[in-house]
């Protein structure tokens, strides 16, 4: 039975039930079904001999329930799919847009449907795709990839390669195959051209089947702190206060928007072998060397705040708290940056100076806060024009009042040249799907306390005061950055404002 996978025997409803040498018996409900077709072909290929039977409907659930009697293949059971050298090479030599790929999967589903799986992912990677959607309909299913934050959809497949594709993934992730009225989450280990990294998989029941999203946790989007595309003065401040031995470093900003990956910066920029850093995750997104990671099982009693308690008797010096999320997190988390630990995390707020105040309406002291705080970042991700179709321009009076208005007040370190400027519109070609943009940058503000902040907090400041004052105190907004990067020719006004709000 093992010769054919269950999950294709499933779909296709047939099984190999004998083999003699290189003579082998199948059993089919539909002889002539494509997937048993292509099965048989591949057989005899192979030089086996097939012989093949009709069987009833019963007879078949029957013999389909004997698989749990037969180990998986080992790259199934360890969750690991393994993409060829041969489709790598093909994508970074012949597939270079959307359009080549739909054909190329036109093909695939038409003659080799048992390698859609190792198609999609080969084509996510050379699309620099962070999440692959599958999303059923009552009689195709739409393949849709995120890139640069947005959603293609990349091609519709047939409801019996979803059926294939569905019972494939969840064999991989470690999924209960007979179950479709419940959400699973799994993982499985992608293995391409020598290096491997995870994927991260969410199923969850719909109307007409399982939708399944996949995110691909590529380890060599761990970037460094000068990938990160800060601007030399925020660039400063970061390092700054990551030099100071205690205290709290905080980012802010919607799902999606670069959090953790600004994190994970800070701890490839920190880490050596005379300190100990402990992340406390949920889940682990990538595995960093020379540190400990722990993933936090709220279902089982072990939450961030359990999991912090349980780190400080660890002796770290360095932690990093996925998320901070109720009082008990955040006043663990504040006492430990209070007593010689250097405390990094997240907290869901809309720029940095919300990040007081929402502290603060948890239950944290004030009095606590200030010291503890060495710096709140809140930060958002940009698209970068596509350098290959971007047209430049001399923007309109309007526009151009604007950028000047909003920019006045930044802090001479950051003024830039406002004489002959000249902005970049998009245009849209085959290199960036015509959508005008290709890549992301991300744009900062960055939150210090100073003497004037640390006296306001005391007075349990709304958000409105606390980002007032912080702007007199010198910091540069998120609309601030991004109309710079706009001058710099790395984005678009229009951009700007789809990220951070209308220009006034």
């Amino acid at each position: 039975m093992a010769l054919i996978p269950e999950g294709k025997a499933r779909v296709g409803l047939f099984v190999s039930f004998q083999r003699k040498g290189e003579r082998i018996a199948v059993a089919a409900l539909d002889p002539k079904d494509n997937l048993v077709l292509e099965t048989l072909e591949n057989f005899k290929k192979r030089d086996f001999k097939v012989d093949v039977f009709i069987c009833s409907r019963t007879s078949l659930l029957r013999a389909l329930g004997e698989y749990k009697k037969i180990p998986l293949p080992r790259k199934e059971i360890v969750g690991r799919i393994e993409i060829s050298t041969q489709y790598l090479e093909e994508f970074k030599e012949k597939i270079n847009t959307i359009e080549e790929l739909r054909q190329r999967l036109n093909e695939v589903e038409k003659k080799e449907s048992s390698f859609v799986l190792e198609i999609i992912l080969a084509a996510a990677l050379k699309f620099n795709a962070s999440d692959v959607h599958i999303e059923p309909g009552e009689k195709e299913t739409q393949i849709r990839y995120r890139i640069d934050g947005i959603l293609y959809d990349i091609f519709l497949f047939k409801r019996k390669t979803y059926n294939f594709l569905l019972s494939r993934i969840k064999l991989l992730s470690s999924m209960k195959i007979n179950i479709h009225d419940i959400a699973q989450d799994g993982r499985y280990t992608i293995s391409a051209g020598g290096k491997a990294m995870e994927v991260r998989v969410s199923v969850v029941p719909g109307d007409v089947g399982e939708d399944i999203v996949m995110r691909i946790l590529n380890p060599e989007m761990i970037l460094s702190i000068d990938d990160l595309g800060l601007h030399p003065w925020h660039k400063e401040v970061l390092l700054y206060e990551m030099q100071k031995p205690q205290g709290m470093i905080l980012t802010c900003g919607p799902t999606g928007s670069g959090k953790t990956t600004t994190l994970y910066a800070c701890l490839k920029y920190i880490t050596s072998p005379e300190i100990k850093v402990i992340t406390i995750e949920n889940p682990i997104e990538y595995k960093l060397g020379g540190i400990e990671q722990t993933q936090v099982e709220p279902g089982k009693g072990y939450d961030f705040a359990d999991a912090l308690r349980a780190t400080l008797r660890q002796d770290p010096d360095v932690i990093l708290v996925g998320e901070v999320r109720d009082r008990e997190t955040a006043e663990t988390a504040i006492q430990a940056a209070l007593t010689g630990h250097l405390v990094f995390s997240t907290l869901h707020t809309n720029d940095a100076a919300g990040i007081v105040p929402r502290l603060i309406e948890m239950g944290a002291s004030p009095i606590s806060i200030a010291p503890a705080i060495n710096l709140a970042i809140a930060q958002r991700l940009l698209r970068r024009v596509c350098k290959k179709c971007a047209k430049k321009v001399i923007p309109s009076k309007e526009i151009l009042l604007k950028i000047e208005k909003n920019l006045e007040n930044l802090p001479k370190v950051a003024k830039p040249n406002l004489t002959n400027i000249k902005i970049f519109e998009t245009q849209g070609c085959l290199a960036c799907h015509n959508s005008g943009y290709k890549g992301r940058i991300g744009i900062y503000e960055m939150f210090r306390i100073t003497q004037k902040i640390e006296e306001a907090i005391l007075s349990y400041p709304s958000i409105s005061v606390m980002r007032k004052l912080a702007i007199e105190e010198g910091m540069i907004t998120l609309q601030q950055d991004g109309l710079l990067r706009v001058l710099e020719g790395i984005t678009t006004v229009e951009e700007v404002k789809k990220v951070t709000g209308p220009i006034e």
